[in-house]
């Protein structure tokens, strides 16, 4: 899709836009890997709201730059916009693959599988849509549709865990999360140590 829009726009050869839009999968090396961080991060100091506000924000600058690439003229500037479309696009899906495990313990591979075919059903359609209508249309579409997407974000609740406006999370998972911020030394979660030095003070108190 990059490579054909570079060559109809820009006048490149086939060869030439294959090379720039090849540019695309190359920040995949490194941007995956860096939206599961940000999700490990947010998630060690705010839980799952954290994992959610990254996995928001990083769909809502993705759909953005989809519309936006749809738009510029100057091939410098396509360039740089493709790029920085891609490391956010990767990062999504880092962010996505960072709340996986939590949805059914059980069946993580299933979430998984599902998810990712799910990425592959959207590339068809959207290949099909740009083989019979104009291709600005077709990124402006598929950036209000990742916007969108963002949105849901607010109202997922994993069982267990709190999400951005509602649930909460349970004892056991604020605990293992205390445990792993004071292993790696990340900040611990306060409240966690204060409930676990009561319930020590409370066993060793003699009662009367």
């Amino acid at each position: 899709m990059g490579a054909a829009l570079v060559w109809y726009e820009f006048g490149q050869t086939t060869e030439s836009a294959a090379a720039l839009a090849s540019i695309f999968g190359w920040m995949n090396l490194f941007a995956r890997g860096l939206g599961g961080f940000l999700s490990d991060m947010a998630n060690a100091k705010h839980g799952m709201p954290g994992r959610l506000w990254v996995q928001m924000i990083c769909l809502v600058l993705e759909g953005t730059l989809v519309i936006l690439f749809g738009y510029v003229k100057h091939l410098g500037w396509a360039i740089c916009v493709m790029i920085i479309l891609s490391i956010l696009v990767q990062a999504a899906e880092g962010s996505t693959y960072g709340i996986v495990p939590y949805i059914k313990h059980n069946v993580t591979g299933s979430v998984a599988g599902i998810i990712g075919a799910g990425g592959n059903v959207g590339g068809v359609c959207f290949s099909l849509f740009f083989r019979e209508n104009d291709w600005r249309l077709g990124f402006v579409i598929m950036g209000s549709i990742a916007m969108a997407g963002a949105l849901c974000s607010f109202f997922l609740v994993i069982e267990g865990h709190k999400g951005i406006f509602a649930g909460s999370e349970s004892e056991d998972v604020l605990q293992r999360r205390n445990d792993h911020n004071e292993e790696f030394g990340s900040v611990p979660n306060l409240s966690v140590q204060r409930e676990s030095r009561h319930k020590k003070h409370d066993v060793g108190t003699p009662r009367t």
